[in-house]
């Protein structure tokens, strides 16, 4: 009979031949994946973050579940994260450290030494801007290895011409919001900078949809009606749903039972249902068999507009402190990952484009090279993060340079040791002066790559549309017109000089610190 020792060592030799095996699987298993993220979330929100567990049971379930990444980093503002997701890319790099609509704001043109533009009439418009046709999305690697993919929710890379929709950049299957924040309830933006009034942006598969209901429960619903359908279709599937939830307008969700006017219920109320939202998804990838070949991650775009939900750490979206950059993060792939466990060590919302062409069994080869770097060892190997770089911001981005370096991070002239500093509480730039100069130049050469931006010489016209999307113009229905008439008819008319419905561009490294709703043209 074996000994004890020898059937120990037996035991460990089985369980690390199966995880070398499982492992080595992993690159072309061709898995669903299902990525989900939310938006304007702290880090301290999630109850396994230490936020209240009564308002994310759903989201501490998947934690249980899967692996949480400690030190998961995106830009600190929604459409560069999104870009650097879907092209596995800096933001700086496609131009989208600047958003669709500063385009059409005249503290946002002044940066880039540009006023304000208008058309043959002379009225003010936007300047069409959204991320470039020629770069690879995440959804053209994997259309092209052979998955469906399906976007749910939020766009925020352009809004206007049909190449820069998402069915124009990789998506078969498209349903949402193309624009930066709707209301939950008539799904209009608030405004289409330059023009102050409100537009509709609510659509599948880029026509205008008439739809009752709180937007967070219909992005829910596509996706556990998109899941369903994927039962009667042999191809894997991307799926990438990206909910407003919990950006503003604070629009408490229907059965809201606390104070009109406190804010911080209404937001742990629009919070628990982005948690059901959550939970409605993962109950929908068990219910119709896909649980144990899906990989399945959680994640948000970037920090909160509160600094006290970032907690313990500084900052809030805008900046690029902790608090604006560091993401809770969850992946679950049964068999794959360890359920219930977490993982140090960097990684950046990039990242995840060659991960994913790597389980695809897809191409790396493209035109322009990625920033991301394959975690698919880090992730489902028990290896360390091959990343020691995180580049936030170059010079001429709207935000402060900042560059994240093994334990170091330089914002402007300010330096934080995160390892031992990770609340950045002291600015230890005068203790390491060779690595400030260091870190500057890298930010000085790495801002050099940015490509010139242009002359950007189309409008969006009219500049006030009824609804986003250009073709979406043809034939606008009568309900559309309605409904929008509707919102703009509670707007403001008028407005007190260099008074406007959106902030001013940010300035420093508080930049979420805006003051008032004051536009400043070009001084």
């Amino acid at each position: 009979m074996m000994n004890r020792y020898a059937c120990i060592t037996l035991f460990l030799a089985v369980v690390a031949w199966s995880c070398e095996s499982a492992s080595a699987d992993v690159a072309g298993s061709r898995p669903n994946i299902v990525f989900v993220m939310a938006d304007d979330m702290g880090w301290g929100q999630p109850g396994f973050n230490g936020g209240d567990p009564k308002l994310t049971p759903n989201m501490d379930r998947l934690a249980s579940e899967g692996m949480r990444l400690n030190e998961f980093y995106t830009h600190s503002v929604c459409a560069p994260t999104r870009s650097a997701f879907l092209t596995g890319r800096y933001a700086f790099r496609t131009w989208s450290d600047w958003r669709s609509e500063d385009f059409g704001k005249p503290s946002y043109l002044a940066k880039l030494g540009l006023e304000l533009a208008h058309n043959e009439r002379g009225e003010p418009t936007r300047r069409i801007h959204a991320l470039d046709t020629d770069e690879r999305t995440i959804a053209e690697a994997l259309r092209d290895a052979g998955y469906f993919t399906s976007l749910i929710g939020k766009w925020h890379l352009g809004e206007w011409l049909p190449e820069h929709l998402p069915m124009g950049q990789g998506f078969q299957h498209q349903y949402g919001h193309y624009a930066w924040g709707i209301d939950y309830f008539t799904k209009t933006i608030v405004h289409n900078a330059p023009a102050r009034f409100a537009v509709y942006d609510w659509h599948r598969n880029q026509r205008p949809v008439q739809e009752d209901g709180y937007a967070t429960d219909l992005f829910a619903a596509e996706a556990e009606r998109v899941i369903a359908e994927r039962k009667n279709d042999d191809r894997p599937f991307f799926m990438y749903v990206a909910f407003n939830a919990v950006h503003g307008p604070l629009n408490p969700p229907p059965g809201f039972q606390g104070a009109a006017d406190d804010p911080m219920a209404i937001r742990e109320a629009m919070l628990k249902r982005l948690d059901t939202a959550l939970g409605r998804i993962s109950d929908a990838i068990d219910q119709h068999g896909f649980r144990d070949n899906t990989v399945f991650i959680f994640t948000n775009d970037n920090g909160p507009v509160l600094e006290e939900l970032s907690q313990p750490f500084r900052g809030t979206k805008n900046t690029t402190f902790e608090g604006g950059v560091r993401q809770p993060a969850i992946i679950r792939w049964p068999g794959h990952i360890e359920p219930g466990t977490s993982k140090d060590g960097l990684m950046f919302i990039a990242d995840f484009f060659p991960t994913f062409v790597t389980l695809a069994g897809g191409s790396h080869t493209q035109p322009r090279p990625v920033d991301g770097i394959d975690m698919t060892s880090m992730l489902f190997e028990g290896g360390q993060s091959k990343r020691e770089e995180i580049v936030f911001d170059v010079s001429g981005s709207v935000r402060m340079p900042t560059i994240r370096r093994g334990d170091f991070k330089l914002m402007g002239d300010a330096l934080y040791d995160i390892a031992n500093d990770p609340f950045e509480r002291s600015d230890v730039a005068s203790e390491h002066p060779l690595l400030v100069a260091e870190l500057k130049t890298r930010l000085s050469e790495i801002g050099e790559e940015r490509p010139p931006l242009g002359d950007k010489p189309l409008l969006m016209d009219p500049p006030l549309p009824y609804v986003y999307g250009l073709e979406e113009q043809q034939d606008v229905p009568a309900w559309l017109i309605q409904a929008v008439e509707k919102v703009r008819a509670t707007q403001p008319k008028e407005w007190a000089e260099g008074e406007t419905p959106w902030p001013k561009a940010p300035i420093g490294p508080d930049a979420s610190k805006m003051t008032g709703l004051k536009d400043e043209a070009v001084k």
